[in-house]
Parts: structure tokens; sequence; C-alpha cells
């Protein structure tokens, strides 16, 4: 299989092991690789977010991870934007790009482009978020639901950033952000990309989670939420999202014990894998789903 002309997507469930097959796949074929998950662009959270070990990341040139302030919000047009000059220069380096994470919404930018939404008036996003504020996440959620039926399975509901994005879109426009997004064309032709989803069984997969939270409070998480709490990161930005920040600050905060901690953070964790297998199935019914175990013979065959 020649890869050299190809731009390489490769995603797949929270803890699939998605890094570790990407490193491998990038030294047979010479390539590089480039961030496509939306929390580890964050600098200062590095053991929550998984972000590739330093071995790794000193033996394969990768791009665009932990280069942001957790106190900065980063769309997704910004990633799209960063991400093809990446492709460009890796590409003129001779070398294939290999796009890895669990983030669905930028794997679409790039294989569909992203919509040009109008501008929303300042004053309405305002009222919109003052709603939000005044309702709180949840409610706020239901009623953005209830107008917009089509976004239950694009956005976490907990994720007060897309939820109010995807609410003053169709509260302005009257159309769903998913309506807008169905509007767009990539800058790619569906031939330059092979699509790779790591389709883990379910039972596997909760074991490596919960093997994965352990390692995570081991190498340091608990510190790493300390030193984050004290950078006072606005509750509305999106990286306060990323699993382990609340439950480990309950935890600091003597609301709840490490075994609780370690709990909570797993069933967050296989509520996230659940929702990526829903946006899998929606989203990316045409990538070629590869069974864990054939990852190193799907290596072999290149």
């Amino acid at each position: 299989m020649d890869l050299k002309s190809k731009i390489i997507l490769i995603s797949g469930p929270t803890a699939s092991g998605k890094t570790k097959f990407a490193v491998k796949l990038a030294k047979k074929i010479s390539g590089e690789i480039i961030n496509s998950d939306s929390m580890q662009v964050y600098r200062e959270l590095k053991i929550l977010t998984a972000r590739p070990k330093k071995l790794d990341q000193n033996k394969i040139k990768h791009h665009l991870f932990g280069f942001q302030s957790v106190k900065n919000n980063f769309s997704t047009g910004e990633w799209l934007k960063l991400t093809l000059l990446k492709i460009k220069e890796i590409k003129k380096r001779g070398k294939v790009p290999i796009l890895v994470g669990g983030t669905g919404l930028y794997f679409k930018s790039i294989t569909d482009g992203l919509t040009k939404i109008p501008k929303i008036p300042t004053k309405l996003r305002n009222q919109i978020r003052k709603k939000q504020k005044n309702l709180g996440q949840k409610k706020f959620y239901n009623q953005l639901i209830k107008i917009d039926p089509l976004i239950k399975d694009w956005v976490n509901p907990n994720d007060v950033q897309r939820t109010i994005r995807a609410y003053e879109i169709k509260y302005y426009t009257k159309r769903s952000i998913i309506n807008w997004f169905k509007k767009t064309r990539s800058i790619f032709s569906k031939d330059e990309f092979l699509k790779i989803y790591i389709d883990y069984p379910r039972e596997e997969l909760i074991k490596r989670i919960n093997k994965r939270i352990v390692a995570m409070l081991n190498q340091g998480a608990i510190n790493e939420v300390k030193r984050f709490n004290k950078l006072n990161v606005k509750k509305d930005n999106s990286c306060t999202k990323v699993i382990g920040i609340k439950e480990i600050s309950d935890y600091l905060k003597n609301l709840s014990n490490l075994d609780q901690t370690k709990e909570i953070m797993a069933i967050k964790t296989r509520q996230y894998a659940k929702r990526q297998a829903t946006w899998s199935r929606q989203q990316m019914a045409n990538w070629q789903k590869i069974d864990p175990e054939n990852l190193d013979s799907f290596i072999k065959k290149i």
C-alpha cells in the first residue's frame, strides 16, 4: 500500500491506543504526527489529557501538542488553519502527515471543510451567555435540545462553550449548526485521505480506561490539578471539561476519597468513550474500522 501521497487520519475512543499505533506507523512510512485532540493542545494539562510521551516525540516529529495556554479557548477553526499549514509543511519535506486524536469535529473539519456561519451579533451572544448562566448548564442544554434536536449526539451536555455556540447559531440563523456543516466542502479530495478508526470491544476498552486512570494518578495527576487550580482559569473555558480536574479537585477538598475519585473518573471516561462511539457510527461510517489486535499486521502489510 503506497501511502506517500495520502493524509492519514487515525481516530478511535479514548484509551484505544491511537498514539502508540500512530508512532509505529510513522516510523514505518516516514510520517509526522499532528494532534487532533482538542484537549491535548493545552500546555498545562499533560497527564490528564494523555499527551504523547517525550520519548515518542523525540523519535517522531509531533505537531500542535501542548502549545496553548489553558487560559485561552481554542476553536476548531483555529486548529484547522494551523493543521492545513502543517500538512503543507510536512508534505514539502517529503513526509506523510498523520492526524491522530479523538475529537470528531476536528476530523470533520479537515475532511468536509469548515462552515462559514454568519457572524452572531455581540449583543445576542451576551444575552445567550447570560441565559446559560442564569439557567445553569443542565437546563440550558435541555432548552438547546428542544430548539435543535439534531444537536443531541453532537455535543457533550457539559460542554458550555459548544452548547452556547450551537444555541446562538440556531437562534440567530434558524438553522442547526449540523445543517450548516452539511453545506461545507474540504480543500482535499476524498481519495487523499486514509481514514482509520481503532474499533475496541467495549469490555476491553473499559479495562484499558481503568488502567489508564490508575497510571495517571501514579504519574502525578493530583499535582497537575493543584497547579491548574492555582491558575484561576475561567469556568467556561473548554479546558475545564478535561476529565479529572473536577474529580481530583473534589478529592483535594475532602469531598471524596481516592477510590471514589478513581471510580467517578472511570465512569465519566466511559461515558465520553460512548459519545465518541456514537459520533463514529454517525459521522465516520466510511472509515476503515480496524480491530486493535490487527494493528501490527496492518503496519506489516504496508
